[in-house]
Formats: C-alpha cells, sequence, structure tokens
C-alpha cells in the first residue's frame, strides 16, 4: 500500500543517509533496510566510541569530555585506529584556531572604558532607605480574597 510507510526506531534518519549514499556515482539502487541497517550501525559506533571516552574522562576526574580525552580513546582502542589521522587533524585545527583567536581579540575592542571606582567614605555617607518588613503592613481581613 502506498499510504503505509514503516517506522524505524532510529536516531539517525535513514532518508539522509540515502541521500548521502546517492551522492556517489558507483552507488546505484539501495534497498529499503539498507540506510536504516547503517543508522543502527552508526549508532551503536558512537555509542561505543562514546562510553569508552566517558571512561577516560572520568579516570581524570573530569566532568567535561574534551577533545584530548577523545584522542586518548581513539589512540588506545585498536577498533577506532582508523580515525587517529583524523584526530591529528582536529588537535592541530583547534589549536591554530586557539591561536588564531587570542592575537585577533585587540582588534575587536574598539572602544575603551573608563570605570571610576567610588572611595569607600562615599559609599558610607549614602545609605539606602529601610526596607519595610511584611509585618509593619496592615492587613484587613475584610480585604481578604480566601475565606
Amino acid at each position: 500500500m502506498p499510504g503505509n510507510k514503516r517506522r524505524f526506531n532510529v536516531r539517525f534518519p535513514p532518508s539522509r543517509i540515502k541521500k548521502i549514499m546517492q551522492k556517489d556515482t558507483e552507488v546505484g539502487r539501495i534497498a529499503m533496510a539498507v540506510p536504516v541497517i547503517i543508522s543502527r550501525a552508526l549508532e551503536m559506533f558512537l555509542k561505543s566510541l562514546l562510553t569508552k571516552t566517558c571512561v577516560i574522562t572520568q579516570s581524570k576526574l573530569s566532568t567535561v569530555m574534551s577533545v584530548a580525552h577523545m584522542k586518548q580513546c581513539i589512540e588506545s582502542e585498536k577498533l577506532f585506529y582508523f580515525l587517529k589521522e583524523l584526530t591529528e587533524r582536529a588537535t592541530t585545527t583547534a589549536a591554530q584556531r586557539d591561536n588564531r583567536g587570542m592575537s585577533m581579540w585587540p582588534l575587536y575592542r574598539t572602544k575603551q572604558y573608563d570605570v571610576s571606582v567610588k572611595k569607600a567614605t562615599d559609599v558610607d555617607e549614602k545609605k539606602p532607605a529601610p526596607r519595610m518588613s511584611l509585618d509593619s503592613v496592615d492587613h484587613d481581613s475584610s480585604s481578604s480574597v480566601c475565606s
């Protein structure tokens, strides 16, 4: 039936995976189950990578997972060895971005603001008015909403 479409319980959209696969000229027709299987395999791969990276993060007594933790996970696990070149490129570009950001910072600051600091004696002379407490407010029982 053309109106009945199957819904698969996957986190990555099979339609997007199919579009990515079809960009390759060598790929012809794609069976309906293939993008679903790839989506599930991708989910399992990421779960494995992130759980092992999380163990490394916790062993360092850190609460934030960083690129360094992920790099250590990729270098220590044989399963993720194919990502080693990717981590080397990622860390070098991240370092370049950090260096560029620090050297570019003065260019973004166009104004310099003068900040005046008040003396301690000036602050003591101007005392704020005392606040009214709730006990000093006159309550009428006739104006009450609840009876």
